[in-house]
């Protein structure tokens, strides 16, 4: 069995000192090792997915398979590896730039869907890689490069996205909860359904908010049904990625079972192992 140093790459990281990148990344690592050991999950049949921006870097420091895919569309290769090999284990990675922006659609098809896959978005709530720009999830009034009076716009919930979406396991983490991160990831890659865990990710360098993170992150409490989704939608609305003086829920807002969409569309076949090899005739057959 591996551990965490083990999964480590000779790459340079080249995140910012202070990211919250780090944090996730090491969420990442401890959560694989320990679905290794505990939960028998195969590395060389586990896929990191990634997109463009300061998070997709995450694939060069994990030692796993990996695929970069374009700005906002992590959700189709990722949909397109489960659906060649519904065998292997896939894990997203994306920015809330990217994610809630331009691959907003993309998103919550596969929400809708219920792709047997985990999507992670590192949400700074700014374009870091680009010095700084608003994103659909700063707060109104965000001083940033592109908007240096204030944003005009309310930023996005994207808790209640996925849960409108119909992603049947929802979560939040925050990336300096290190430990309750890396369950979550555990948890949201043994469901068997489209797992969305949105992670409060500090920028240190162009939207610093350990300060006010540390002082509004609060674990969802036991009293909390996550198979009710009006509960859900209800904690989800408490906080609206603004500065209001609710505290912000971190955990499982919202899990159910439901057939995954590889269920349904490949009924028990396997494309990429299909005796013929004739992978298009076989997609053609299933719709």
């Amino acid at each position: 069995m591996r551990s965490v140093k083990e999964l480590g790459t000779y790459a340079v990281n080249t995140w910012c000192p202070g990211c919250g990148n780090f944090g996730i990344l090491t969420a990442v690592k401890k959560a694989l090792v320990e679905l290794e050991q505990d939960h028998g999950l195969d590395l060389s049949k586990t896929v990191m997915v990634s997109g463009i921006g300061c998070h997709a870097k995450i694939v060069d420091y994990v030692r796993c398979n990996s695929f970069y895919s374009l700005h906002g569309r992590v959700p189709p290769p990722m949909t397109g590896i489960k659906l060649a090999n519904p065998e292997l284990t896939v894990i997203g990675h994306a920015g809330d730039g990217d994610a809630y922006g331009e691959g907003v659609a993309h998103l919550v098809f596969a929400a809708k869907r219920n792709l047997d896959a985990t999507m992670i978005i590192h949400d700074n709530r700014v374009y870091g890689l680009t010095t700084g720009q608003f994103t659909p999830t700063s707060p109104g009034g965000f001083p940033g490069r592109s908007t240096p009076a204030g944003s005009p716009e309310d930023p996005i919930n994207p808790i209640k996205l996925a849960l409108t979406a119909g992603a049947t396991f929802v979560a939040r983490g925050y990336a300096a909860k290190v430990d309750q991160l890396k369950e979550l990831i555990i948890r949201g890659v043994t469901h068997s359904g489209f797992s969305f865990i949105e992670v409060l990710q500090p920028c240190y360098t162009f939207f610093n908010t350990y300060d006010y993170y540390n002082k509004k992150v609060e674990e969802i409490g036991e009293e909390h049904d996550p198979t009710n989704m009006t509960m859900a939608m209800e904690l989800a609305g408490k906080w609206n990625y603004d500065d209001s003086g609710s505290a912000i829920a971190t955990g499982i807002f919202f899990q159910v079972s439901k057939p995954t969409y590889e269920e349904r569309l490949l009924k028990g076949r396997r494309p990429a192992g299909s005796a013929t090899g004739d992978v298009v005739g076989l997609v053609k057959e299933m719709i």
